[in-house]
C-alpha cells in the first residue's frame, strides 16, 4: 500500500519544527523534519520521533470531563462534547453576569497557533491573557525592548555563518531546537568557537572551546567584565557605536569598577582566561552570537544578563550582521500580505489588566503579560476578582513554583477549565477536562514564521482522532457558539485557513506540495540605520531606559552578589534534557524508557563530605517539606548548587509510567511565585536553597518507589 505523505508541525515541546508524517492503513509509519524547511534536511530529535507513543497512549484524557467530586479528588463525569461546552459556556456567563468578562483569565504556552483562542477571550471582552513565558523567557524579551526597542524574536540567530557563539542561560544540545543544532554543527565544522557559560557541564560545554563553571547567581558579574574589557581595552566597534548608540558614556562609566579581577572572586573564572576570551570574541565579530538567554527565570537579576548580552553583541557590531543577529524579516519586508489575524475582529478590552502590567507595572510589555501576577490576584481579588480561568495547554502547577500554595489559590475560582492532549496537574485540578487531540490528530491555524526568508506553514491531520478528541479550532468554535462569538464559529478548517489568507495572494493548495511557502528567495541583511530598525525613542540601542528609570529601576544595576549556601546546604537548579520536555512527556513510553527517573547531580567534593557516594539515596529539603532521591556524584556541577531535571515527581494515578519517578523541584519553592526580577517579570526559580543528607535503607519510604 502506498503511504500518504502529511506535512505537519510537531508539538512535542515548543519549538514546533517543521515535520512529515507518512502515513500508512491509519498508523504512523515514518516521522522526519521537513526537508523543504530551513536547514532541517529531514531531521527530528528523540521527543519528536516519540510522537507515536503520544498517540497510543491509552492513559491521555479521550472524552470531555466534568468533575463531580471535590478539585483533585479524581471523581469525574463523562460527558459529551455539546454537554461540556453548554456546562462551560453556562459558567462563564454566570461569571460575566457577577463579576463582569474582566474576571475571566485564560493563559497558554504561546507558539503560533494562539490566535484564535486569544480572539475568543478578546471577544468576550477579558484583557486578561498571559502566557507561560514568565516562567521562561520574559526576562529576554523585555531586555531585548528595553535595549532596542522589538522584542527578543525581532532578531535572528544566524549560527550557519557564526565565527564564535557564546551560550549563556541557553544549552542547545538538549534544550533542541533542530534547525539550531544542525546549523551550529556545521558552524562548529567550518571552524566557528563555541563558548559555554554555566553552572554545569552541559551536553553543550562538552562541545564548546572555552566553558567558564560560574558561581549560581554571577552570570551578571562575568558579562560585567566582559563590557569592562571590551570598552576599556576599546575592542567595541567604534563606527557602530558612534552611529547606533545612545547613552555610551552612562555604560563606559557604569563598568569601570567591574574589572575581570574583580569578577574572579565573584564567578570563579580566572582573570587571565576571561580576558583570553574577550579577545577571541572581538577576532570574530561581527559574526557573533552571543546567546542572550532561552529559559532566564533564574535568578533575581537574570533581566541583567540578557541585557548586558544584547549590549555586548551591539558593542560588537553583530545587530544586523551577517553572522551574528541580523533583523528578522517579515512578509511585509518581500511584497507579502500576512495572514489575516482573527484578533483584528475585536476592539481592545476597556478594562486594565489585573495583573497590572500596562498601568502599574508600564516597563512590562502587555501581550503576554504576567502570569504569575495574575495568580496574584486571584488570591487577593485585587485590583477585582478573577472567577474563571482557562490553562490552555498550559500547566502552572507543574511549571510554576509552589503548587501546593497555587491549588489553594485556585479555591477562589468558580470555574477552571483545562484544555490538554494529556493529564497534568492542573487538569487533575479542574473543573472541566476538555481534551485536545494530539498534534499529529489535528490541524492547525496557518502561521507565519519571520526568518531571514520569511514563510508560512501549516499543520495538516495526519490521523483521524483515536479517542472522543477535538482540534483547537473545533473547541474554540464549539465555545464561541454558545457566547455569541459567531465569527469564531467553523465547520471545517479550509474555511478558516481560507479567512486567513484573504487577501495574501495564497491558498491552501499553494501548501500542499512541501507545507510551506517562502515569501522570497534570498535572505536579506538589512541596515539598521537606512531601514531605521530600532524601536527605541531615539531610534538606536538605548542603554538608560526610561520606562524602566521612571519605576524606579535602574537600567543597569549595580552588581550585588548571590546568597551562598552553608554548611548542608545547596542552591536548587534545574534544566532540561534532550529527551523529554520539562513534565509533558515523562509518561510516554518510549521516551520513559530512555529516562525513567532524575537523579541529583551534586559536586563530588561537597558530596565527599556529607558522606554521599554516588547511587546513594539522598534526601532533600526545604522549609519543612523532604523527598528522597537518587544521587549523582560528579565534578562537572559547581559546589554551591545540585541540579535536576525539570518535569519529573508526577502524583497523577492515571499516569502509571511517571508515577512517584522522580524529585518535584518546584515543590521546594515556598512562596516562590513572589520571588520575581522586577525589571523583567520572571520568577527567580533559582533563588531557593535545600539540604541534602544521605538516607539509609531502613530511613527512606521511597525506596521501593524510586527503584521500580
Amino acid at each position: 500500500m502506498t503511504r500518504e505523505k502529511v506535512y505537519s508541525v510537531c508539538g512535542m515541546c515548543t519549538v514546533r519544527c517543521p515535520i512529515v508524517a507518512e502515513v500508512e492503513n491509519g498508523n504512523i509509519a515514518f516521522l522526519q523534519g521537513n526537508p523543504h524547511a530551513p536547514n532541517v534536511d529531514g531531521g527530528l530529535c528523540a521527543r519528536g520521533a516519540a510522537a507515536p507513543g503520544l498517540i497510543y497512549d491509552r492513559e491521555r484524557p479521550q472524552h470531555p470531563m466534568i468533575r463531580t467530586g471535590e478539585r483533585g479528588e479524581g471523581k469525574w463525569r463523562k460527558v459529551g462534547w455539546n454537554e461540556a461546552f453548554d456546562y462551560v459556556a453556562d459558567k462563564l456567563k454566570k461569571v460575566i453576569d457577577t463579576y463582569g468578562a474582566r474576571s475571566i483569565l485564560l493563559t497558554d504556552r504561546g507558539g503560533p497557533f494562539r490566535d484564535m483562542h486569544r480572539a475568543f477571550l478578546k471577544g468576550l471582552g477579558s484583557p486578561n491573557y498571559c502566557n507561560h513565558d514568565t516562567s521562561c523567557a520574559r526576562n529576554v524579551q523585555h531586555a531585548a525592548l528595553s535595549s532596542y526597542g522589538f522584542g527578543r524574536k525581532g532578531v535572528v540567530y544566524d549560527l550557519k555563518n557564526a565565527k564564535h557563539v557564546v551560550l549563556q542561560t541557553r544549552n542547545i544540545f538538549e534544550a533542541i531546537n533542530v534547525r539550531e543544532v544542525k546549523e551550529l554543527m556545521d558552524a562548529l565544522d567550518d571552524g566557528c568557537k563555541l563558548t559555554v557559560i554555566d553552572i554545569r557541564t552541559t551536553v553543550s560545554a562538552t562541545k564548546a572551546d572555552n566553558f567558564f563553571m560560574v558561581r549560581p547567581g554571577s552570570d551578571y558579574a562575568f558579562n560585567l567584565a566582559v563590557l569592562h574589557e571590551i570598552i576599556t581595552g576599546n575592542l567595541y566597534d567604534k563606527v557602530y557605536v558612534r552611529r547606533h548608540f545612545k547613552d555610551f558614556d552612562h555604560l563606559e562609566n557604569f563598568i569601570k569598577p567591574y574589572t575581570p579581577e574583580w569578577a574572579e572572586g565573584e564567578t570563579g573564572v580566572a582573570a587571565a582566561h576571561l580576558k583570553n576570551f574577550v579577545r577571541d570574541l572581538v577576532k570574530a565579530a561581527p559574526a557573533v552570537i552571543w546567546h542572550p538567554g532561552w529559559m532566564t527565570a533564574r535568578y533575581r537579576n537574570s533581566f541583567y544578563v540578557s541585557r548586558t548580552a544584547y549590549l555586548i553583541n551591539a558593542l560588537l557590531g553583530s545587530i544586523g550582521a551577517k553572522g551574528g543577529l541580523p533583523i528578522v524579516n517579515k512578509p511585509g519586508d518581500y511584497g507579502h500580505k500576512d495572514v489575516k489575524a482573527f484578533m483584528d475582529l475585536y476592539s481592545k478590552p476597556a478594562d486594565k489588566r489585573a495583573d497590572g502590567v500596562g498601568w502599574k507595572f508600564p516597563h512590562f510589555e502587555a501581550g503576554p503579560g504576567i502570569a504569575h501576577l495574575a495568580y496574584k490576584a486571584i488570591e487577593t481579588q485585587d485590583p477585582y476578582p478573577l472567577k474563571a480561568y482557562i490553562a490552555y495547554r498550559h500547566d502552572p502547577l507543574m511549571g510554576f513554583a509552589d503548587p501546593e500554595r497555587q491549588i489553594k489559590v485556585f479555591e477562589n475560582l468558580d470555574l477552571l477549565v483545562s484544555v490538554t492532549f494529556s493529564w497534568s496537574d492542573t487538569a487533575w485540578y479542574s473543573d472541566v477536562v476538555l481534551p485536545l487531540s494530539p498534534f499529529l490528530e489535528r490541524e492547525s491555524l496557518i502561521a507565519t514564521k519571520g526568518d531571514l526568508v520569511p514563510y508560512m506553514f501549516v499543520r495538516k491531520r495526519a490521523l483521524a482522532p483515536r479517542y472522543n478528541t477535538l482540534a483547537d479550532w473545533e473547541i474554540v468554535s464549539g465555545l464561541a457558539k454558545r457566547m455569541g462569538l459567531n465569527e469564531l464559529v467553523f465547520d471545517k478548517i479550509e474555511d478558516i485557513w481560507n479567512f486567513q489568507l484573504e487577501g495574501t495572494g495564497i491558498s491552501i493548495e499553494d501548501f500542499a506540495a512541501t507545507g510551506l511557502v517562502y515569501l522570497g528567495e534570498h535572505p536579506k541583511y538589512r541596515d539598521v540605520i537606512k531601514d531605521k530598525l530600532f524601536k527605541t525613542p531615539s531610534g538606536k540601542v538605548e542603554v538608560i531606559d526610561e520606562k524602566l528609570e521612571g519605576q524606579g529601576i535602574p537600567s543597569l544595576a549595580p552588581y550585588v552578589g548571590p546568597q551562598r549556601p552553608e554548611g548542608n546546604q545547596f542552591r536548587i537548579t534545574f534544566g532540561r534534557v534532550a529527551v523529554h520536555t520539562q513534565g509533558h512527556t515523562v509518561n510516554n513510553p518510549y521516551l520513559h524508557e530512555q529516562m525513567k527517573v532524575n537523579t541529583l547531580l551534586i559536586n563530588a567534593g561537597r558530596a565527599a563530605e556529607l558522606g554521599i557516594a554516588n547511587g546513594d539515596e539522598v534526601e532533600v529539603s526545604n522549609n519543612g517539606y523532604s523527598e528522597c532521591i537518587q544521587a549523582e556524584v560528579t565534578e562537572q556541577i559547581h559546589p554551591d548548587a545540585v541540579f535536576v531535571v525539570h518535569g519529573f515527581g508526577h502524583r497523577l494515578p492515571m499516569e502509571s509510567l511517571a508515577y512517584g519517578k522522580g524529585l518535584a523541584d518546584n515543590r521546594f519553592m515556598p512562596g516562590g511565585n513572589d520571588i520575581y526580577d522586577p525589571a523583567g517579570g520572571a520568577v527567580a526559580f533559582q533563588e531557593h536553597f535545600v539540604a541534602v543528607k544521605k538516607r539509609t535503607a531502613e530511613q527512606s519510604p521511597f525506596k521501593s518507589m524510586l527503584s521500580r
